[in-house]
């Protein structure tokens, strides 16, 4: 949005001079004239473009925490949102800041305000914040969705710890691999050669391995990175492939199972969340649709969503998918009969968030010593192929 530099008179005749964010020119002198200015002069600002496509979500957290803590304290809106524009670190909060607080200006409220913006306001966020308007409870539904965006955040640093080791360590054997291919078992071999005997066939099948790495090292080394850019672009363009890129993900030995409680967690919070701000049912599990995003449980949900429209209790509609489990099931039970589904739906998050701890450390201690003796069988594998041959030969000179 256009920044703008103006030249303008008071009431009493004063010269005032400043700067304002807006749509255009007419927005900016309709903005003054609503300030009892009249327009002298004004000429737009140029400044760093920034396309506001996304926000970091620890911004966002950031953003809705000062807006949180201000509305709760008795400060409107207007002038919460003028401190994070004029004090704020990073442009771009800045910049969302002023967006926000010219749209409000103009009559918006501040779910349609962020509306605007759809790239950086999620659209559960836009939903909650305008059920948080109309029911009056804005600041207690800003700070449930900080609680909730902070909690998936520390989600998100889960699943990058439980990936990164293996990530590092197989990069790390597969170098410790090329490098004994390309270099140490080509010297080794022209050994072997020389002493003329019979070779094993473990020996030949890593002379052959060797050579390959040798001969055609400029297309085995970009092959993993161009068949996973391969795969990236068919699960992107169609969506059978990435449906069966999310199952298989869902279906991996150790690591499948804690995905998927971190995926259900997520999913059960935004779902309690939005129950408690008085969003319906199906609207709400419209958008937990959308933020799941794993193709299988969407689909999931969807076939619950629609059998929750046609009058099947909740836990029903849930119980016929497999890929629930019998927890969130019972906790759905209990809430139908309670009248307390997102106590429930909290108590299923509690739990999968817990599990979630365990199985991570679980998970990491249990990929050390696999990837441990896989590096130990590739290598005993090599100094079986290089030193058996040798060991034969000093054998034979003995006798």
């Amino acid at each position: 949005m256009p920044r703008y530099r103006y030249r303008a008179v008071n009431a009493v005749g004063d010269v005032v001079k400043g700067e304002v964010t807006a749509l255009h020119m007419p927005d900016m002198q309709s903005q003054l004239r609503a300030a009892g200015l009249t327009l002298v002069s004004a000429n737009e600002v140029k400044q760093r473009v920034i396309r506001l496509a996304s926000l970091p979500r620890r911004e966002l957290i950031n953003l809705l925490f000062h807006m949180q803590m201000l509305i709760k304290a008795g400060v409107p809106i207007l002038t919460s949102l003028e401190d994070l524009r004029d004090g704020a670190d990073r442009l771009e909060l800045r910049q969302v800041a002023a967006s926000l607080m010219d749209r409000i200006q103009n009559g918006s409220t501040l779910a349609d305000a962020m509306a605007a913006d759809p790239g950086v306001f999620p659209e559960v966020t836009i939903h909650l914040v305008r059920s948080g308007e109309l029911t009056g409870q804005l600041p207690q539904v800003l700070e449930e969705l900080v609680r909730s965006l902070k909690w998936q955040s520390e989600l998100a640093a889960q699943m990058k710890k439980l990936l990164m080791y293996p990530a590092f360590v197989t990069i790390t054997i597969s170098g410790v691999v090329v490098f004994l291919m390309v270099y140490l078992v080509p010297q080794l071999v022209t050994f072997i050669r020389n002493m003329g005997q019979d070779i094993p066939i473990h020996t030949r099948a890593l002379i052959w391995l060797s050579q390959a790495f040798v001969h055609y090292w400029w297309f085995i080394l970009p092959a993993p990175a161009v068949l996973g850019l391969g795969i990236s672009i068919a699960a992107r363009t169609h969506e059978g492939v990435r449906f069966q890129l999310h199952q298989l993900l869902l279906n991996l030995p150790a690591v499948g199972p804690v995905i998927k409680k971190i995926i259900l967690a997520r999913l059960t919070d935004s779902f309690a969340l939005m129950y408690r701000t008085g969003i319906p049912v199906i609207e709400a599990l419209g958008y937990c649709e959308k933020i799941s995003g794993s193709l299988p449980i969407q689909k999931a949900v969807a076939r619950a969503r629609q059998r929750i429209a046609t009058g099947m209790p909740i836990s029903d509609a849930f119980a016929v998918e497999d890929l629930f489990p019998s927890l969130v099931v019972r906790m759905l039970r209990v809430g139908e009969a309670t009248g307390a589904l997102d106590d429930a739906l909290a108590n299923v998050s509690y739990f999968f968030n817990r599990d979630i701890d365990e199985s991570i450390g679980k998970v990491q201690a249990l990929i050390e010593p696999v990837l441990t003796v896989t590096l130990g069988l590739i290598l005993g594998w090599i100094m079986l192929a290089v030193m058996g041959p040798i060991y034969d030969t000093v054998s034979k000179v003995r006798t």
